[in-house]
């Protein structure tokens, strides 16, 4: 009995021993939040929850209801999606359908790459969104509403004094330039 005591209390010290050494989780195990994750991959500076972003904009940078590559859509709260949520458009397929990059969506703290987003508004103004769905391998059974698209590649309207913050993630296309507000967070 003291045997296998002993044997168990070894096993257990140097499992502990081996989580310290190597960190408590691998570095691509970060969780990851849909608005921190699309302010990095975008170059946007918005902080707070994703169901301020699009007012939040509004005077900050250019915004509307055609999406571009490198803009980020921005969902409305709902009751099953409470603070929101923002994607990254990582490629314009057509005038109703795009390829989302974004985290926290179909695996809680996960990063989805280039999924596909239809526009399902009546008035095909992406003011309703289906969006791809993991644990369904496609087009989830939800319409989302969204408030529209926050342009990245315009220069800030009115904006604080910018300074060079370098380069953030690839996306398969090379270095995206991020920069950071000097100014309130």
């Amino acid at each position: 009995m003291m045997k296998a005591l002993a044997v168990r209390f070894a096993l257990v010290v140097s499992c502990g021993l081996t989580a310290s050494v190597l960190g408590a989780a691998p570095a691509a195990a970060q969780f990851w939040q849909c608005a921190p994750y699309a302010r990095q991959i975008s170059g946007i500076e918005i902080r707070g929850n994703a169901d301020t972003w699009w007012s939040q904009a509004a005077g900050r940078y250019e915004r509307g209801h055609t999406p571009v590559a490198g803009s980020v859509l921005a969902f409305q709260a709902t009751s099953r999606m409470r603070v929101g949520h923002v994607a990254m458009v990582s490629k314009v397929v057509g005038d109703r359908e795009v390829l989302l990059t974004h985290a926290n969506w179909s695996r809680r703290g996960g990063i989805e790459r280039d999924v596909r987003a239809v526009d399902v508004s009546a008035a095909g103004d992406w003011s309703l969104v289906k969006v791809w769905y993991g644990p369904q391998g496609g087009l989830g059974t939800s319409n989302y509403p969204t408030s529209g698209f926050i342009y990245s590649g315009q220069t800030p309207v009115a904006a604080p004094a910018l300074q060079y913050a370098g380069t953030g993630p690839s996306i398969g296309r090379g270095p995206i330039g991020v920069v950071a507000f000097t100014g309130k967070d």
